[in-house]
């Protein structure tokens, strides 16, 4: 195997350095959601719903980024809660849009402070002009990772 073909020393390693920095992360924010009994996944839950009302639970799936069947373990800890409504039957379809409900949106206002304290922490070292380069640059590499029939240019 030659040096273009491996890793290298981890430390370099973007990819490790980014899986760091997501473990760091996610490690931080479930801290910060503990005290409200929330998960990440959860919390994940209702600011999705807080932004766009009426979510499918394969759509929260998605954005939440976790399975099906986990994301109607979630809905289901969260209606249980009252946090959140889902009608009986679908309307049409077979999805069954999704609600927060006053209890719910209460809640997502004291996650989304929590978590926005966590990531004020964690990007204090960068500018606010490097962040949004930083953010920028994460959206380029997911969206090239999701399309690996692209080549990078030289």
């Amino acid at each position: 195997m030659s040096q273009d073909e491996s890793v290298g020393p981890l430390e370099e390693s973007p990819g490790y350095v980014l899986k760091q920095a997501h473990a760091a992360l996610r490690t931080a924010m479930e801290e910060a959601l503990r005290p409200l009994g929330l998960t990440v996944a959860q919390y994940a839950c209702l600011e999705l719903l807080g932004q766009r009302p009426g979510l499918s639970s394969s759509e929260l799936a998605r954005g939440a980024f976790v399975t099906r069947q986990s994301m109607h373990v979630v809905l289901r800890g969260l209606q249980d809660r009252g946090m959140l409504t889902r009608p009986d039957q679908a309307e049409y379809g077979r999805a069954l849009p999704t609600q927060l409900t006053p209890a719910g949106q209460e809640e997502l206002r004291a996650a989304s402070a929590a978590v926005r304290a966590v990531e004020q922490q964690m990007f204090s070292p960068l500018s606010a002009a490097d962040q949004r380069r930083l953010r920028d640059d994460l959206a380029a590499c997911a969206a090239a990772a999701a399309s690996p029939t692209q080549t990078p240019e030289s």
